[in-house]
């Protein structure tokens, strides 16, 4: 078997035990003669499914028991929508502008209410993350909006914002899983799976009893309503069987690896492989603020274009795949997420100082 280093941003790499389970499970799942994604959602074997997936979650994340765990479809981009049909009773919520993903998440409030821009990084490309600790908050706000670990620009929030009383709901796509998480610090976390947790196509929610109401915008659809969601377990339609599956096996491989605790110490330590070459490199550039760089995803640029093309082709060629960076940005990207092996990262770092020695 031939097995390439896969830095996509997303969907990204899964861990190679998880999917040789899904390998075996994929025709006969348990003995019960059919694939998981042949089977019923309302079956005896899919509903100890999605409740086992969600147990095991709540242990990995250590959520508190006066927190629901949905699992949703229509990626972080439907909840865009479905956050300020849900919690935006006053038709206002703030929000910190750190890329892309934030500011998509804004545009969209807009439609429903008065999204206000509480700071941004916009200046500087989003490069670094601003300081959040006296934000212009007011007291009709409904909530304070981030994008936790922005996968675009490679930044990450390592102190969360003051938000001054207010809801801090977060974005954490990109993060997710990667190290603990207080999850009482939030009233609302949500998280495309397709970069830590699970092929694309499921989206987790993790939202405070008291958010979960028929008090929601009019207009709001019934299926996005939390409420609907949370009533029926996340089975009012029929959900993605075969991606709540696949997460359930990756939280129990979570589980059975030393937790986010573990975790944690791992993609630090993959991480600082990559910018300590960086710092010290003639050629490759990081593009982000020291103190605001993800452990997830790291850009880096040549400064010259034919250059970062010419790395990204033959990186190919040495099977380290996926390393282009977003259209917005140029240059690489290196995702780092938590299945991505260390060997990966030694390997990444190897060829970008061969490439650096014969192109300088």
């Amino acid at each position: 078997m031939s097995r390439v280093y896969n830095f996509a941003a997303g969907p990204a790499v899964l861990p190679l035990e998880v999917l040789q389970e899904a390998k075996d499970d994929l025709l006969d799942y348990k003995g019960c003669g059919m694939s998981v994604m042949e089977m019923s959602h309302r079956s005896k074997v899919f509903d100890d499914i999605i409740k086992e997936a969600e147990a095991d979650f709540r242990k990995v994340l250590n959520v508190p028991d006066n927190y629901k765990v949905l699992f949703l479809q229509g990626g972080a981009t439907l909840q865009f929508a479905a956050i300020p049909m849900n919690l935006m009773k006053n038709r206002k919520a703030g929000f910190v502008i750190t890329g892309n993903w934030a500011n998509k998440a804004c545009q969209e409030a807009a439609i429903y209410g008065e999204a206000v821009e509480l700071a941004s990084s916009k200046d500087k490309t989003y490069t670094y993350i601003p300081d959040c600790s006296d934000l212009p908050i007011t007291d009709d706000m409904d909530y304070v909006y981030i994008c936790e670990n922005n996968t675009i620009y490679g930044t990450k929030f390592w102190t969360l914002p003051n938000t001054k009383g207010k809801l801090l709901v977060s974005d954490q796509s990109s993060c997710f899983l990667s190290e603990p998480v207080d999850v009482s610090k939030y009233g609302l976390i949500m998280a495309g799976v397709q970069k830590n947790v699970g092929p694309a196509g499921v989206v987790i929610v993790v939202v405070r009893d008291d958010l979960v109401t028929d008090d929601v915008l009019p207009g709001t659809p019934t299926i996005m309503k939390y409420k609907t969601q949370a009533d029926k377990d996340s089975l009012y339609n029929t959900p993605n069987c075969w991606g709540i599956y696949m997460c359930g096996l990756v939280f129990k491989w979570l589980l059975r690896t030393g937790g986010l605790e573990e975790r944690k110490k791992i993609n630090v330590k993959k991480a600082q492989i990559l910018y300590d070459y960086l710092d010290q490199s003639k050629l490759f550039k990081g593009t982000v603020e020291k103190g605001s760089r993800s452990i997830m995803n790291v850009p880096f640029v040549t400064g010259n274009k034919d250059l970062d093309a010419k790395f990204v082709a033959e990186a190919e060629q040495n099977g380290l795949v996926n390393i282009k960076g977003h259209r917005t940005v140029g240059g690489m990207r290196a995702s780092l997420y938590n299945a991505m092996p260390i060997e990966g990262v030694q390997k990444l770092v190897e060829f970008m100082d061969k490439f650096e020695r014969e192109n300088r």
